[in-house]
C-alpha cells in the first residue's frame, strides 16, 4: 500500500507566498517529470484527429503511446488570455484579465502553478512565451527565456517544463514567400470562407506550419528518449486555441476555442491515470485551459488550491468531469466585444451582449491577413452566401446554436427553433450560471474594471457585494436582446445610481435604433455630463449615430476631451475612439483632433497598449477625408 505523506510548504517569491498542502510519495524520483509541448494558433487538424490532409506524424505516435482529448477548449480565443487562463487556473473573466491585451494586478496572497510546483520541489522552466495579462510581482519560474531548459535542473529534482512552437502563429500562415508543401486544390474549406485561391493559399499554409511544428515537436520527445527519461516524464501537447485563420481565431465559437490535446502518461506513473485513459485511445471528457493548472499540480501530488476555477483531470485530486466547457470574447486588441459561450460537446451557445457590432470588426492585425482582405471586398460586391457573409453583417444575433454533430462549421444557427427549446435553455442556464458564480468582470466597461477596484485587485472587487452583478447583467440581456419591449425599462435604467448599468442602457437603445434613441433624447442629453466616462461615451454613440444635428454636435464635444491619451489613459481614450471611429463620416469634424491624438506624446502605462489609440486613429482617417 502506498504510503502517503502530508507536506506543508510555503511558495515563496519575494513578494507573495501561500501554503498548500501536498500529498507524495516521499523520494523526488518517485513524481513524475511533466513536459507541455504548446503551440501557437492551431486547432484540432491533426491526423490523429482525423484529418486527412494533415502530416504529423510525430504528434500521430504521441496519440497511439498516449490519449486524445476530443472537446478540449481554450477559454479564449486569443493567445493573452488563453494563457492568463493557464497560468491562474481561474478564468480571465473573474480576475479582470480577459481583454487582448492588458495588465491587470493579481491579488497577492495567490500564486501562478509554477511558483506552487516549485514550492513543492520542482524544477520549472518556460521557453519561452509568456503574454500573461496579469501582474505577478514574484518570480514565476526557475527560468523563463529561448535557452530555458530542464536539461538546466539541479541533480534529482523532478523539473516541469514548457516548450513552445511560434511556427504555427497567425502571423506565419501568410508571409510570403513560402513555397507550399500542401496543395491547395484539395483543402477542406469552412462553410464560412469563399473559395478563393487566396482562401486556400493561406489554409494550405496554415497546414504546412503545423507540419513543421510537429517536426519541432518530435525532436523534443526525442531528446526526452536520447536523455532516458520517456518513462519517466508525463507529456501534454496543446495548441492555445483554435486556427490563425480569420473566424476561428477572435472568436469564441468551437472554430475558435477547440484545441488538439494529447496526454501521454508512461507505465511507471499509470496509476496517476483517469479510469477513461487508454494508451491509442480517445475521450469525450470535457477539458477546459482553466483545468491545466490544476491537473498539473495534482500530477505533482499537490492538492489544487480553493480559489482556482479549474477541476483536475488526472491525478490524485482528479475530479469528476465537469458538463460544460465555457469560453469568451472581450476587448480583441483595439475593438470592443462581450461575448460569452458555453458547449456540452455537442451543442454550442453563443451570447452577443453587443450585437451592434459585426463579428468582424476591423481588427488591424487580422486585415494584414490576405483571406480577411478578399472575404471582406467581396461582402462588399455583394457576391458572399448568407453562410459566408455572416461574419461581417451588422447586427448580429443576440443568440446564437450550433449542433456540432450536423453542423460542425457552426453556419446553422438553431437559436430560436421550437424543436431546440430545451437544449438552448439548458445552455442558456449554464452560461448565466457560470456567469454569475466567476463574478464575470467583462459587464463592466474596461476603465471601470480597474477605477471600481481602487486600491484592491479587479478580482478582489469583483467578488465583493460592492460589484451588483446580477443588475448589471440583468442591463446587458435587456440591451442586448433587441426585443422593442425593454424599450420602456432601459430608459428607465438611465437614471440608475450603478454607472454600469446607465452605460448598458444607453448601449441598449444604441443597438434599438433611432426611434428608440429619440425616445430618450433628454436622459441621453443629460448622460453626455454623467460622471462616469463610460457612460458619457456610450449615451454619445447613441446620440452621435441616432440623434439630431444639434445633439450630434454635443455628443461629439462631449467625445473631443476623452480622446487624449494623456489625460484619460488607454481605456477611456479607446472607448472613445471607438465611437468616433464607428460613427465615421457622422464624425468627420473631429478628424483633426483625432490626427492630433493619434501618436500619443506620453509613454504608454505598459508596452502592451502601444497599438490600440494608433490603430483605431490610422482606421478613422483612412475612413474619413481630410
Amino acid at each position: 500500500m502506498r504510503t502517503w505523506i502530508a507536506v506543508l510548504f510555503l511558495a515563496v517569491s519575494s513578494c507573495r507566498g501561500a501554503a498548500f498542502a501536498i500529498e507524495s510519495t516521499g523520494d523526488a524520483p518517485d513524481r513524475p517529470n511533466i513536459l507541455w509541448l504548446t503551440c501557437e494558433d492551431t486547432g484540432p487538424h491533426l491526423g490523429c484527429y482525423g484529418d486527412t490532409y494533415s502530416h504529423t506524424p510525430n504528434l500521430d505516435a504521441l496519440a497511439q503511446r498516449g490519449m486524445i482529448y476530443l472537446h478540449a477548449w481554450s477559454t479564449a480565443p486569443v493567445c493573452a488570455p488563453a494563457r492568463t487562463t493557464i497560468i491562474s487556473g481561474m478564468y480571465p473573466s473573474s480576475t479582470g484579465s480577459e481583454h487582448m491585451r492588458s495588465w491587470v494586478p493579481f491579488p497577492p496572497r495567490l500564486s501562478f502553478y509554477p511558483q506552487i510546483l516549485r514550492g513543492a520541489g520542482y524544477y520549472c522552466t518556460n521557453n519561452s512565451k509568456e503574454d500573461y495579462n496579469l501582474i505577478n510581482e514574484g518570480r514565476v519560474w526557475d527560468e523563463s527565456s529561448g535557452k530555458a531548459h530542464w536539461k538546466n535542473r539541479p541533480a534529482g529534482t523532478p523539473f516541469f517544463a514548457i516548450f513552445n512552437f511560434t511556427i504555427t502563429h497567425e502571423s506565419q500562415i501568410r508571409n510570403r514567400p513560402h513555397d507550399l508543401i500542401h496543395d491547395p486544390s484539395k483543402v477542406h474549406l469552412p462553410a464560412y470562407h469563399p473559395d478563393t485561391p487566396e482562401v486556400r493559399r493561406d489554409w494550405a499554409q496554415y497546414y504546412d506550419r503545423i507540419t513543421q511544428m510537429d517536426a519541432q515537436a518530435g525532436e523534443k520527445l526525442r531528446e526526452l528518449e536520447e536523455a532516458g527519461l520517456a518513462d519517466e516524464t508525463i507529456v501534454f501537447f496543446y495548441g492555445d486555441h483554435g486556427s490563425g485563420m480569420p473566424r476561428s481565431k477572435r472568436c469564441p465559437y468551437n472554430s475558435g476555442l477547440q484545441v488538439p490535446l494529447i496526454v501521454y502518461i508512461p507505465p511507471k506513473f499509470r496509476h496517476l491515470a483517469s479510469p477513461d485513459y487508454q494508451p491509442g485511445g480517445k475521450t469525450e471528457r470535457l477539458v477546459g485551459f482553466v483545468d491545466l493548472a490544476p491537473t498539473v499540480l495534482s500530477l505533482a501530488g499537490v492538492r489544487p488550491p480553493d480559489w482556482m476555477e479549474g477541476h483536475a483531470f488526472l491525478g490524485p485530486y482528479a475530479a469528476e468531469p465537469q458538463p460544460f466547457l465555457f469560453g469568451l470574447r472581450g476587448r480583441m486588441d483595439e475593438r470592443y466585444d462581450v461575448m460569452r459561450s458555453v458547449t456540452d460537446g455537442r451543442y454550442v451557445y453563443i451570447r452577443n451582449y453587443l450585437p451592434y457590432l459585426p463579428l468582424g470588426q476591423h481588427v488591424a492585425y487580422m486585415f494584414q491577413t490576405p483571406t480577411t482582405q478578399v472575404w471582406r471586398q467581396l461582402f462588399d460586391e455583394g457576391k458572399l452566401s448568407q453562410a459566408q457573409a455572416y461574419f461581417w453583417q451588422r447586427p448580429r444575433a443576440p443568440e446564437e446554436l450550433y449542433d456540432l454533430q450536423n453542423d460542425p462549421d457552426e453556419v446553422n444557427n438553431l437559436a430560436g427553433r421550437p424543436e431546440c427549446r430545451d437544449v438552448q435553455t439548458r445552455l442558456e442556464k449554464a452560461l448565466r450560471d457560470h456567469i454569475l458564480a466567476t463574478r464575470d468582470l467583462g459587464f463592466l466597461p474596461e476603465p471601470e474594471i480597474h477605477s471600481r477596484a481602487g486600491d484592491r485587485t479587479p478580482y478582489d472587487y469583483g467578488h465583493s457585494q460592492d460589484y451588483r452583478l446580477p443588475r448589471i447583467l440583468q442591463a446587458a440581456e435587456m440591451a442586448s436582446s433587441l426585443n422593442p419591449q425593454n424599450i420602456p425599462g432601459l430608459i428607465g435604467l438611465l437614471g440608475d445610481e450603478d454607472s454600469a448599468v446607465r452605460f448598458w442602457a444607453a448601449l441598449g437603445l444604441l443597438m434599438h435604433g433611432a426611434e428608440a434613441v429619440d425616445s430618450a433624447q433628454g436622459k441621453l442629453t443629460e448622460m453626455l455630463n454623467d460622471q462616469a466616462p463610460a457612460a458619457q461615451i456610450a449615451a454619445a454613440w447613441a446620440l452621435g449615430r441616432s440623434g439630431n444635428d444639434s445633439q450630434r454636435e454635443q455628443a461629439l464635444k462631449t467625445l473631443v476631451p476623452l480622446i487624449p491619451y494623456e489625460n484619460n489613459g488607454p481605456y477611456v481614450a479607446m472607448m472613445a475612439l471607438t465611437v468616433v471611429d464607428d460613427l465615421g463620416p457622422l464624425a468627420a469634424g473631429l478628424r483633426d483632433v483625432v490626427e492630433k491624438n493619434a501618436k500619443p506624446e506620453v509613454a504608454p502605462i505598459h508596452n502592451r497598449f502601444k497599438d490600440g489609440i494608433p490603430r483605431l486613429a490610422e482606421h478613422f482617417l483612412q475612413t474619413v477625408a481630410p
